[in-house]
């Protein structure tokens, strides 16, 4: 009985502690579904946010179109590789260094709350999140965010981005690992090795992969 008592004092209290922001461990490997409007993808992600570089295997629906987009982003290097393994083709793009944002929440994100996803009833029925809201100053105006993010680990669990442009993109996250699985993930194939880099192409960035997506399906 003490033991029971003593495990939901501390389950309480780690409740009744206030929630703050934070980044997510600097190397993950995982899955995530990606839609707004026009839009669904499901991918494989490999991120690493030492070296600032991500890998996205992607497939979905575009405008009642399905695609498959395999892109390589090195964000070091300002480089973006979108391979066609079809094909066995490469289009090689500059990449915007600055556009590297590791996965976190910002030290001026707003608090919305903190639950519990599933239930607390029982040991492993619940997962303790906080969900965070925010906003970018860019030159078209503000961009909004919310995130949520578990309490324990700083792993995201899903998050909306608004532009006037894109209107909202939903993104969830899931079946994540802490980690590296592959580090290959981090090198194009041998047939990019020929790819020709366009030096007076405006310089691309997260949301060119999804530009021109039936070239690639």
């Amino acid at each position: 009985m003490r033991t029971f008592v003593l495990l939901m004092c501390l389950a309480v209290g780690c409740l009744a502690q206030v929630p703050h922001t934070c980044r997510s461990p600097p190397l993950l490997t995982g899955a995530l579904s990606v839609a707004n409007e026009k839009f669904y993808a499901n991918a494989k992600y490999t991120y690493d946010a030492m070296l600032k570089r991500i890998r996205f295997k992607e497939i979905g629906s575009y405008e009642n179109k399905t695609f498959g987009v395999d892109a390589l982003l090195l964000f070091r290097e300002g480089v973006m590789y979108t391979i066609n393994h079809r094909n066995k083709t490469c289009k090689k793009e500059r990449l915007k260094r600055e556009d590297f944002h590791p996965m976190e929440i910002p030290a001026d994100a707003a608090l919305l709350g903190q639950v519990i996803l599933g239930s607390s009833s029982g040991p492993g029925q619940g997962l303790l999140v906080n969900t965070w809201y925010g906003e970018v100053a860019t030159p078209s105006g503000e961009d909004k965010w919310m995130s949520t993010f578990t309490e324990f680990g700083c792993i995201p669990v899903s998050s909306t981005y608004y532009t006037d442009k894109t209107g909202w993109i939903l993104t969830t996250f899931f079946n994540i690992v802490v980690g590296i699985t592959d580090p290959q993930e981090f090198f194009p194939p041998k047939f990019c090795q020929d790819a020709k880099l366009d030096e007076t192409a405006e310089a691309a960035n997260f949301y060119s992969i999804f530009k021109n997506l039936t070239k690639y399906s």
